[in-house]
């Protein structure tokens, strides 16, 4: 069974690029320590293809090489720096131009036969990032619609963050509010496994 994880920072959280195989040190590689016991019977391969720095563009140009490796199930955590850079390094944000990206990317991996797992991106709410919420408010509204005609399973990040910084300090799940920490990672892990369990058993 081999599972394939596309997306940005917080995918690659860090994986050396020289080995395919390295799994950096986020969400991808909690999520294999974790899933591998619960199914000793089956041989997993995990593949890391999250690149620092993604929009959803740089991720369905690259996109052929990623589907190359012939993945049962696809998972896609993408959208937050469509947005962020228009505030960091001044890269426009059309909202239509993302949504439509996003489709072409969700499709085309479902065309592939594999199983399409979207997580939401998220945004928690730190001061400094507040004033991008209206504009990351139409990746949400993108990625859901893209997810309702297209997805096996979804997992709402950012509803589930916002919940859980209620009674937690933000600063316990992301230092900059885009970021996950240790235990961020591993919510988004622990979600994720129980997603694909079905695919599983």
């Amino acid at each position: 069974m081999k599972i394939l994880f596309i997306g940005d920072s917080i995918t690659d959280a860090g994986r050396n690029y020289g080995d395919p195989a390295d799994l950096g040190e986020g969400y991808v590689s909690l999520l294999a320590e974790k899933l591998r016991p619960l199914y000793e019977d089956k041989q997993f391969t995990f593949v890391n293809r999250g690149v620092s720095g993604s929009r959803i563009a740089d991720i369905l140009a690259r996109l052929d090489d990623c589907l190359a490796e012939k993945a049962e199930i696809v998972i896609l955590l993408e959208g937050i720096n469509d947005v962020w850079h228009k505030f960091t390094v001044g890269t426009p944000f059309d909202g239509q131009a993302f949504a439509e990206d996003y489709e072409k990317t969700v499709k085309k991996i479902k065309e592939s036969g594999a199983k399409l797992v979207i997580a939401e991106p998220f945004l928690l709410d730190v001061p400094d990032k507040k004033r991008m919420r209206k504009d990351f408010e139409k990746v949400l509204s993108a990625v859901k619609a893209a997810a309702e005609r297209y997805a096996d399973a979804y997992i709402a990040l950012d509803e589930i963050f916002a919940g859980v910084s209620r009674s937690v300090s933000v600063a316990a799940y992301s230092p900059d509010g885009i970021h996950p920490t240790h235990r961020a990672a591993r919510l988004i892990a622990d979600n994720l496994i129980k997603k694909i369990r079905p695919f599983l058993d």
